[in-house]
């Protein structure tokens, strides 16, 4: 059974940090490209990180640019999201995602996300 599993999430003040993480379990870790991802009430989900299966490659949100750090440990199947410099405006639910593009198609798995609240 998939299972992506975040954690870590919390309140905090504003300039604050969190670090977050997304355990999975069911499916090749190693394999898939995984993404933070984050909605914010009564905002779409937008993108925040992205980091390669071997981790060499990474991309962010402009607005997240030199705060967060997406890392991987394919060890412990296990993503993270260093979040510093914390502002208000990152208030959001932040999910974990797992994406893999096969000859089957695009085998896409999320978790259930994990509420960080930032206080001004």
């Amino acid at each position: 059974q998939v299972q992506l599993v975040e954690s870590g999430g919390g309140s905090v003040q504003a300039g604050g940090s969190l670090r977050l993480s997304c355990v999975a379990s069911g499916f090749t870790f190693s394999t898939y490209t995984m993404y933070w991802f984050r909605q914010a009430p009564g905002k779409e989900r937008e993108f925040v990180a992205d980091i390669s299966w071997t981790g060499a490659i990474t991309n962010y949100t402009d607005s997240v640019k030199g705060r967060f750090t997406i890392t991987r440990d394919n060890a412990k199947k296990t993503v993270y999201l260093q979040m510093n410099s914390l502002k208000p405006e990152d208030t959001a639910v932040y999910y974990c995602n797992a994406r893999k593009d096969t000859s089957y198609g695009t085998m896409d798995y999320w978790g259930k996300g994990t509420l960080v609240t930032v206080a001004s």
